[in-house]
């Protein structure tokens, strides 16, 4: 999350002719400075935890219980009090829980088992000869679009669209006499402003729902929530968020951005080189490509026959089926085996060593990740423990309930939340580890099921990831956009990036209201709209 921006003090120089608008971007690096390093904010915030319930349990507060009588864990008179864990026991519960809390932690096990089968076919290269064949095969009228599409499907690989993509699509406009800057907006727009948004499930879909599901237990503790869950809305989202990203390209920052003028760059432009995808790599998306459909007919054959091994023992559904419960194993599988096709037939791995390879150094990359996993699963844990998320879902739905906010309306002010938090607290697992376990509960209690109050999280948290200073590729972009154009400060790409951020939030969230509420689509497989206690 953290990013060493040498560049703050040229944005009221370079943020354009507002001057309150520059100081407001200036208020938002300075808010996000004062923030500590997440690992440190959890740390913090298990301590501040510990104490709020001690001080709230030695006042006796409560609540009455929300969930229906005979409920798993109702307390029989109907009440939740608050428990401290600045006692005797709170204290042996912390200890003795130390090392479960964080094994236990549901996404953290899920995302390494998902990001072994993407490392595969990231290291072996298909994943960026697919993006590169994707976007340099594109014609001129559609190669706005391709880009932002590629952009928000390069996803799944986690880092590879900020490196390839990005720097990619500014040669490529630069190629076709278009401003490059333009071409590096598009790009970022769909890797960052459309981060949630992909046709396939990803590492960020068991992150997210390990958390959601860990919050929803505090009002219903069999509740399960598979990273399947918003599959359907993501996958149109992609679509419609591309499409809304070109507009804004060609209608407003392109335009806005003029006739390019090369003496501005810091770089030669003409030692600039594009590799379209070679014989052999063309070859090699052709059997990875075949692979992909023979290991998506062969999962079929689990599920879509009314006898499929992998339906539902007893009801025959897809639903609750093995197939959804280990959709993680699948995601792993369908990125695994065409990613070693590729290697094979392209020769950039040739044995099980290469591919150990490509995966102990995935491990490698997330030591970051786990050692922030230890303390989110610590806060997430004690805040479990003390009641506290239950104790203000309840207060704070009485709360909306009261103002009137208890209908669709809701997700409106919960989506604008997310993106201003995010402006602050970039990582995604970050800001959902601290929000999830207040207002998944919250929200349930008024009637909204955990994988929509997801699915509109994840709208808030991707649309300002490009206006976000504390972003942490925010400060390579700029470096990026710097080279062509040698003066340009942190204002004026935040500037540039604000007219994505201003049309997803609207365009995004007004899909959303209509799948969710006027058409009444589900989120994903088997997901319910409203929960039902």
């Amino acid at each position: 999350m953290t990013t060493e921006n040498t560049n703050s003090a040229s944005a009221d120089k370079n943020g354009g002719q507002g001057g309150l608008f520059s100081r407001f971007l200036a208020t938002v690096e300075w808010l996000g400075n004062l923030l500590p390093h997440p690992v440190t904010l959890f740390a913090l915030l298990s301590l501040f935890i510990v104490v709020l319930s001690g001080i709230l349990g030695f006042f006796d507060i409560a609540v009455a219980d929300p969930r229906p009588v005979g409920a798993k864990g109702r307390e029989a008179d109907g009440m939740i009090e608050v428990i401290s864990l600045m006692s005797a026991e709170g204290l042996q519960r912390i200890v003795t829980g130390f090392v479960t809390n964080f094994t236990g932690f549901a996404p953290l096990g899920t995302v390494l088992v998902a990001l072994l089968g993407v490392s595969v076919a990231e290291h072996s290269g298909l994943l960026s000869a697919a993006m590169r064949a994707l976007v340099m095969n594109a014609s001129k009228r559609a190669v706005t679009f391709a880009i932002v599409f590629a952009g928000i499907i390069s996803n799944t690989a986690s880092e590879l669209g900020y490196v390839v993509l990005i720097p990619l699509a500014a040669m490529i406009f630069h190629s076709l006499g278009r401003h490059p800057l333009a071409g590096l907006a598009a790009a970022f727009a769909g890797v960052s402003a459309g981060y949630s948004a992909n046709l396939l499930l990803g590492t960020v879909d068991p992150l997210l729902s390990g958390i959601t599901e860990a919050a929803a237990h505090m009002i219903d503790p069999d509740y399960m929530v598979g990273p399947e869950v918003n599959w359907y809305f993501m996958f149109i989202s992609t679509f419609v968020v591309a499409t809304m990203g070109a507009l804004v390209t060609e209608k407003i920052v392109e335009p806005r951005l003029g006739k390019y003028d090369p003496s501005e760059a810091s770089i030669d432009l003409g030692k600039q080189t594009m590799d379209a995808p070679t014989d052999i790599e063309k070859k090699g998306l052709r059997w990875a490509g075949i692979s992909f459909v023979v290991v998506c007919a062969i999962l079929a054959l689990t599920v879509v026959p009314e006898n499929g091994i992998l339906r539902h023992p007893e009801t025959g559904e897809v639903a609750g089926s093995p197939f959804l419960k280990g959709i993680v194993a699948f995601i792993f599988i369908t990125f695994a085996i065409p990613g070693f096709v590729y290697g094979k037939v392209t020769k950039s791995m040739k044995n099980d060593k290469d591919v150990i390879d490509a995966m102990s150094k995935s491990m490698g990359a997330m030591g970051l990740y786990i050692t922030l996993v230890f303390f989110a699963a610590q806060f997430v844990a004690f805040f479990k423990w003390t009641n506290l998320g239950t104790v203000l879902a309840v207060k704070g739905a009485a709360l909306l309930q009261a103002a009137g906010l208890d209908g669709p309306a809701v997700f409106v002010l919960f989506i604008l939340m997310c993106g201003v938090v995010n402006l602050s607290l970039g990582s995604a697992s970050a800001q959902w580890a601290v929000t999830a376990p207040i207002f998944v509960p919250m929200l349930m209690l008024i009637g909204y099921s955990p994988e929509v109050i997801q699915a509109a999280y994840r709208i808030g948290d991707s649309v300002t990831n490009v206006i976000a200073p504390m972003m942490s590729y925010f400060g390579l972009i700029l470096a990026m956009a710097a080279r062509y154009k040698k003066d340009l400060g942190m204002g004026t790409l935040i500037a540039m990036m604000l007219p994505y951020s201003m049309v997803f939030i609207v365009g995004w969230t007004l899909l959303f209201y209509i799948w969710v509420f006027l058409l009444g689509m589900p989120v994903g497989p088997g997901a319910a709209t409203y929960y039902q206690p």
